[in-house]
């Protein structure tokens, strides 16, 4: 169950990032989280959104750099030490995290993104585990 990333390489300057927005707004595409990484003169804009195929294809469209990765999308109960456990459990089967963001959905559960090069691995270690996967579909819904 691997979920579809939209990432955008942005200009840092002022509007940029509302001009973006402005487009996913236009094609009612909904955004479900987002992380933005930046240096002084670009940033990575990473969206998990309801809709990532036209969400590509409209921001390639409007002239932007875009491509999918895909991530792994965990749900953790919302309580301290609910992360640090299952970043042992990557860790123990020497798996290196890339990158994570996180955002609460209509639950009770922290929704984290989390991104690594073994992702097929990853998954089922996590299932072994017994740790919540979420669903592309309950993602771009929640």
């Amino acid at each position: 169950m691997l979920i579809k990333q939209i990432s955008v390489f942005v200009e840092n300057k002022a509007g940029r990032l509302a001009e973006i927005t402005e487009v996913l707004a236009a094609h009612e595409i909904d955004i479900r989280a987002l992380s933005i990484a930046d240096t002084t003169n670009f940033g990575i804009l990473r969206l998990i959104v309801n809709k990532p195929e036209e969400c590509e294809k409209v921001l390639k469209e409007a002239g932007l750099t875009v491509s999918q990765t895909d991530v792994i999308a965990i749900g953790i109960d919302d309580t301290p030490g609910s992360f640090a456990k299952v970043l042992e459990l990557l860790a123990a089967h020497g798996m290196d995290v890339d990158y994570v963001y996180a955002f609460l959905g209509h639950s009770v559960r922290a929704c984290v993104i989390v991104r690594l090069e073994e992702n097929e691995r990853a998954l089922a270690v996590l299932r072994e585990a017994g740790v919540r996967i979420y669903s592309a579909q309950e993602v771009y819904q929640m």
